[in-house]
């Protein structure tokens, strides 16, 4: 099979091809290793490659496949993954300086799982530092290009899944979201991502950045792939003390069954000022398209909306502020040459290895923590996370899910929000409150801008119904399939 033609296939039909004996699991890891030596000087998706350990990888996969051990549907597929995840004898950065040198002893859990459905591990991908970013450029080693055009940003903070799925640099990636950093790229990218519900994936082995808000989950260039990653990497792990005893259904079964349409919500708060027309337009559209598919549009209110992003910026800070102490130049993490004693130790190698946001960040977070301002700030941000929450679970027992845009605009070029910390935060306006609030968020792609930048949809669902919130996107996404365009990159 023409090698060009398989990296624009989806997982599932890679999935077909194997199966049917069209195509090697070596032959597709050859053809993706083509694109990015092809595409990824301008795109800067990867942060490292291995490739001789991914074409072994494939050839494993070819071997069983022989002998009639395959592993599942993913056995023989390519799967990326950002670079705060783990994966055992290979480096973990989390495009920081102070892990330059890091080389993971273990695998993370969703690492161990998709060895054992025989997926081909692929490299390591960019992001914001620590994931602390909403557009990739706080990269230590560089930023990630938007591949619908590479002035502007792919989004953040998992910048580089995004981008290598949207470069067909591979088919399926993963992310992590702490307040948006799975949709938002998502919708800037034009592909589909996916934050599961709090708790259903496994964050052990994870760079942790927020750990209440922290959720590892899916990138792919449609709802089919995305159910199958995610049906994958779900499940119980007492590995990690938030992962949640729960059953993990077949979602691509679940995506088969015949389903009757049922209610959205459009909450009013999302719907205000600040978005932009031609993303208004385009959700607009994805509602008329619910509409005529005999969907009930119903329109509603989550009142506590304009507090997620102070509520967010208390928590996450101070539990960053907290998770990050670790990173003290003592242990594994590089440590200043100009160090004299223990405190400059400490001091000098945070100073030199960690990036303006990320100290930014520790520095609002521990003030949040210190004592006088605890109960201030971080007690009284967590009281008001409760009250966010309590707006969902009002709206949901009105509605099976709610429909908002992803992203108040489409990709903004690099620098444009660079210099202004507050317009960064609130690319995320519409994405927290799902984090604060533990649900499952989808971000589908809905449609184009006149001068070609991609536009998402969110679907924001009930805790561990993420079979639902699929089964709703996949309606719009197997009709439209707007996340099977691709950019032209050859120019």
């Amino acid at each position: 099979m023409d090698s060009n033609s398989l990296i624009f296939k989806t997982a599932t039909e890679l999935s077909g091809e194997l199966e049917s004996g069209n195509c090697k699991a070596v032959e597709i890891a050859q053809a993706y290793l083509e694109q990015i030596d092809r595409v990824d000087g301008k795109v800067h998706a990867f942060l490292h490659r291995d490739d001789d350990d991914f074409l072994a990888q494939a050839k494993d996969s070819d071997e069983r496949r022989e002998k009639g051990e395959t592993l599942g549907p993913l056995d023989g597929i390519p799967v990326c993954l950002k670079d705060v995840i783990s994966v055992e004898g290979q480096p973990l950065t989390a495009a920081s300086k102070i892990l330059q040198d890091y080389v993971s002893p273990y695998d993370a859990t969703v690492t161990r799982k998709l060895k054992a459905a025989g997926a081909v591990i692929g490299g390591r991908l960019n992001l914001d530092e620590f994931a602390m970013g909403s557009s990739t450029e706080n990269s230590a080693y560089g930023p990630t290009r938007n591949p619908w055009d590479l002035e502007r940003v792919p989004g953040g903070s998992s910048g580089g899944s995004s981008a290598a799925v949207a470069a067909r640099e591979a088919p399926l990636t993963l992310g992590s979201d702490t307040g948006g950093s799975i949709r938002q790229p998502a919708s800037l990218c034009g592909v589909v991502g996916m934050k599961p519900t709090y708790g259903m994936v496994s964050r052990y082995g994870l760079a942790a950045f927020a750990s209440s808000l922290d959720q590892i989950g899916p990138f792919s260039q449609t709802v089919e792939d995305t159910a199958l990653l995610l049906e994958t990497i779900s499940g119980h792990d007492p590995l990690d003390s938030t992962s949640y005893p729960t059953e993990v259904p077949s979602y691509s079964e679940f995506l088969k069954q015949k389903h009757e349409p049922c209610t959205l919500g459009l909450p009013k708060e999302f719907f205000g000022e600040g978005m932009d027309d031609e993303v208004r337009t385009a959700v607009e559209k994805a509602i008329e398209f619910y509409k005529g598919k005999g969907y009930e549009i119903v329109d509603l209110s989550l009142p506590t909306t304009d507090l997620s992003i102070p509520v967010y910026y208390v928590i996450a800070t101070a539990e960053a502020s907290s998770n990050l102490a670790r990173y003290d130049g003592i242990r594994y993490t590089s440590r200043s040459e100009r160090a004299e004693n223990a405190v400059d130790v400490y001091a000098k190698s945070r100073g030199e290895g960690f990036g303006e946001e990320v100290k930014r960040r520790c520095i609002l977070g521990a003030y949040g923590l210190s004592s006088g301002y605890y109960d201030a700030y971080y007690l009284r941000a967590q009281k008001t996370r409760t009250l966010i929450r309590q707006d969902f679970e009002r709206a949901f027992e009105k509605v099976d899910a709610i429909l908002t845009p992803t992203s108040p605009t489409p990709a903004f070029k690099f620098g444009a929000k660079s210099e202004d910390p507050i317009s960064m935060y609130l690319s995320d306006v519409y994405t927290i409150s799902t984090n604060l609030a533990g649900l499952p968020g989808l971000s589908v792609p809905c449609g184009f801008t006149e001068s070609g930048l991609p536009i998402g949809l969110q679907l924001i669902g009930k805790a561990f119904d993420e079979g639902t919130l699929l089964s709703i996107a996949h309606d719009f996404d197997r009709e439209l399939q707007f996340g099977r365009q691709a950019p032209n990159l050859e120019d």
